[in-house]
């Protein structure tokens, strides 16, 4: 064997990650709110994309939805694909919709014109500066959202009330410095030696500016602990008695439900027992959450699953949840022409063109995975959307990718955080993956959540005389034909936040004497 250099010739294929699949990977798994920042985001960067306005992204998709419907994984489900979304703009969707409906929006009111200035001249410069008023003013339209309070904070309501509890000024500083430790629940985290020593006060100062703070409005405020917060609200409303120091002091026995060593400890029988639990109740152990100044922000379904006239299920996109998106050619070609002599100027507008054709192309095929995945899983659970939760089927991400012919890290992306809303409520994708629990009687398989439901439902409705324990829980299901083990059983509960058998029979024993409270 001669040991000598030589040349081969060999032929190989790779998948190599480009940005552009990079980024086709990223959309897939971005939710509603991340989709819509990124695409923001790209339109202010690329002078090429623009906003499809609504009246014209209803024009596209009625279009693309009699021209190119989706096709559908089942035959029994109609499914309205996303079609045709991102497309170029050419024309005003409000001079299209002024010719279709023959009206001409500017001669509506013809005698009814606006004032050209208010009435008070001292309004004058005032009127002129607000956007769309009087002569100079910006033809922008008016934003309710600069006309709305701000909504007080914590910290506000409690800077309100110092100066009628503290008057010196040392107290005030210490308060204040106390109000800026709080967090959103209204507790107070701060080392009050720390304090004093940062601020030169004593630990009696300190202590006496936290007692006077601990009255103020909402009651329960500046507690350093839950029993604090509690004990607080029960001296306002005057029933903080001995016994009820004693609950307070023993929560964790109330969070385990120990209502015989509760009564030895507070002395009491069970019906004042009862009493003080429903005292507890009315109670607010977050106190400062009431002013809490985060928006709830709704969930928005990518999916839509209504019930068709046939009885199949018709499977679409949400328009609202669909990000539109344009390509201006015609401004690429006006642009393009200035600037033929500039190779840099060339090559940033087809740049800019490249990246924009991209990016619709991959936002239309979002679209369309997603509603690849959805109308799958549609025909898999067609028994929940008929008959509940008891017939949800055993399903993972490998039979879904088996039958759109697609990857399982694929299924996986579009199912995180997308929500699919059903007849039956408001879901996840990723809910409609449950494992396998086999059957006792060597008949279809049951899903877990659907397990778990039985569970919980068996358990709602036992009474105070036969409460259930798992080996009970455990023959029911086998009787149902569910073959499952008692660790299981015992698992689900737990992870429901259900107490034992032992506990809610002390509890509804409890309650049944107290008169059903």
């Amino acid at each position: 064997m001669a040991l000598s250099a030589s040349l081969y010739l060999r032929q190989s294929q790779s998948l190599v990650m480009t940005p552009q699949l990079m980024q086709s990977i990223q959309l897939l798994q971005m939710t509603h709110l991340e989709l819509n920042q990124f695409i923001a985001q790209e339109v202010e960067k690329n002078p090429l994309l623009e906003f499809q306005t609504g009246d014209e992204a209803i024009t596209t998709q009625d279009r693309s939805t009699q021209e190119d419907p989706a096709p559908t994984s089942g035959a029994a489900d109609e499914v309205v694909g996303p079609g045709d979304l991102y497309d170029s703009a050419t024309s005003s969707p409000g001079e299209r919709l002024s010719e279709q409906l023959d009206a001409d929006f500017a001669n509506v009111f013809p005698d009814d014109t606006p004032p050209q200035r208010p009435d008070a001249p001292e309004l004058l410069g005032q009127w002129k500066s607000m956007p769309g008023g009087g002569e100079g003013g910006g033809s922008e339209e008016y934003d309710l959202d600069d006309f709305v309070a701000s909504r007080k904070t914590l910290r506000d309501a409690l800077l309100e009330q110092l100066p009628f509890a503290l008057t010196a000024p040392g107290d005030r500083l210490i308060a204040q410095h106390l109000i800026d430790q709080l967090d959103e629940a209204g507790y107070l985290h701060a080392d009050l030696a720390d304090t004093a020593a940062r601020l030169g006060a004593t630990g009696e100062d300190v202590m006496r500016v936290l007692l006077s703070l601990q009255q103020f409005d909402p009651p329960g405020v500046f507690a350093r602990t839950l029993s604090e917060c509690l004990a607080i609200q029960l001296r306002a409303r005057d029933r903080l008695d001995p016994a009820m120091e004693a609950l307070i002091d023993n929560l964790e026995l109330l969070a385990r439900r120990d209502f015989a060593s509760l009564k030895k400890i507070c002395g009491v029988d069970e019906e004042d027992l009862v009493d003080m639990l429903a005292e507890i109740r009315k109670l607010d152990p977050k106190p400062g959450t009431s002013f809490e100044t985060s928006v709830t922000e709704a969930i928005v379904p990518d999916v839509i699953v209504r019930a068709g006239s046939d009885g199949s299920w018709l499977v679409e996109l949400n328009p609202d949840a669909l990000p539109r998106v344009l390509v201006n050619h015609d401004y690429f070609a006006e642009i393009s022409r200035g600037t033929r002599k500039n190779s840099a100027d060339q090559a940033f507008l087809s740049d800019c063109l490249q990246n924009a054709n991209w990016l619709t192309r991959s936002l239309d095929q979002r679209a369309r995975t997603i509603m690849k995945v959805a109308s799958e899983i549609v025909r898999q659970q067609d028994g929940f959307l008929v008959n509940g939760v008891d017939h949800l089927r055993p399903l993972n991400l490998r039979m879904v990718a088996d039958a759109i012919k697609m990857h399982e890290s694929t299924v996986s992306r579009v199912t995180s955080n997308k929500y699919m809303l059903t007849p039956r409520g408001l879901f996840e994708l990723k809910y409609f993956f449950t494992v396998s629990i086999g059957s006792a009687e060597n008949g279809d398989a049951h899903s877990a959540e659907s397990v778990r439901h039985r569970i919980r439902t068996m358990i709602q409705q036992e009474s105070a005389a036969a409460v259930l324990s798992d080996d009970d829980i455990v023959d029911l299901l086998k009787q149902a034909g569910v073959d499952i083990a008692r660790r299981t059983v015992a698992k689900y509960r737990e992870a429901m936040n259900i107490p034992s058998s032992v506990q809610r029979r002390r509890e509804k024993r409890a309650l049944a004497k107290a008169g059903g409270f």
